[in-house]
């Protein structure tokens, strides 16, 4: 059985998301503070996170920016606002989706399971270019001595463009490949995700701009070296 994390400071939201989720088969753990949020994620097993933005003390941002230091488990956001920033933000810390408030039924419920879907099997084998490797195991790409943890989000994208190196992925494919919808999702979205994964990339002292190629108004690709003049 899934279990999915609920983190709001309003007991009524913790209950109600609670009771859409549970008819589906999740186990549902219920907090109403990001310390308790936390210390969940690092004492047990939780396959997804549902986190409300604006809690009082530590907010929506800060929980997810700590919980990316421990786990790449799914994280979906619950807005109150629809503006640009507020969701870019919480993608650019490691949100994986959102959710406008209010929201129904049915759009909670899809999201979570597509994020669930949308989690890599074990590959033992992994993805390797050009001195890069993809480990689906652990979600990690090293290359050289260098290491860094990727999102589910940002393994789904990075995975994709190292299998066909050199094919150029539009915004709307890789929202397909990661997102699985496009219904709901702005393709902007995969912009933030890109951005994010560049700027972790480069801190962890990957070539990156040798490799995660901007190709203009069209989308991104990976380019083998080998293949440059």
């Amino acid at each position: 059985m899934k279990k999915i994390l609920i983190v709001d400071d309003e007991r009524r939201m913790v209950d109600l998301i609670e009771l859409f989720l549970n008819p589906q088969g999740f186990k549902c753990i219920k907090v109403l503070d990001g310390k308790e949020a936390l210390h969940v994620v690092r004492t047990q097993t939780v396959h997804l996170v549902v986190l409300d933005v604006m809690m009082p003390g530590m907010d929506g941002f800060e929980v997810c920016a700590e919980i990316r230091k421990l786990s790449t488990v799914p994280i979906l956001m619950l807005t109150a606002r629809e503006g640009k920033e507020e969701v870019v933000k919480g993608l650019t810390l490691g949100a994986d989706d959102y959710v406008t408030k209010p929201f129904d039924e049915e759009e909670l419920v899809a999201r979570v399971q597509a994020l669930l879907r949308r989690v890599p099997e074990p590959a033992p084998a992994g993805v390797a270019a050009d001195g890069y490797r993809l480990d689906a195991e652990s979600y990690a790409l090293t290359w050289d001595s260098h290491h860094v943890q990727l999102t589910m989000k940002e393994y789904q994208l990075v995975e994709a463009m190292m299998k066909h190196p050199n094919r150029t992925y539009t915004r709307e494919q890789l929202l397909m490949i990661a997102w699985e919808y496009d219904s709901y999702t702005d393709p902007r979205t995969v912009d933030s995700h890109i951005r994010n994964l560049r700027e972790k990339l480069k801190k962890a002292g990957f070539p990156t701009d040798q490799f995660l190629v901007t190709i203009w108004g069209i989308g991104y690709r990976w380019s083998n070296e080998s293949n440059k003049t």
